[in-house]
């Protein structure tokens, strides 16, 4: 399996999307500020949202509209449904 998947900065709450084929260990680089140049800076990170892809095209497609302004769109309105549905 392969992910696309968001992190949000408890530092200064700003996102990061990201792909992989293993989210525990990805997580647990970007904290250890083994990673890009934003998320050795950023850290510490949180998943906040991950979608799952039987292969690795997908996923990097996935992440590449994501970082698209309608991609954003698509991400915050997901992310915003999903923290209305944890509140109630």
């Amino acid at each position: 399996m392969f992910y696309t998947y968001v992190l949000m900065s408890l530092k200064n709450k700003r996102l990061y999307t990201g792909f992989t084929n293993d989210l525990k260990r990805r997580l647990k680089e970007h904290n250890e500020k083994r990673g890009g140049v934003y998320t050795s800076k950023a850290g510490p990170f949180e998943i906040i949202f991950y979608e799952a892809y039987l292969n690795k095209k997908d996923a990097m497609k996935a992440e590449r509209f994501f970082k698209t302004g309608y991609g954003r769109e698509v991400l915050n309105d997901k992310l915003e449904n999903y923290f209305k549905s944890e509140k109630k």
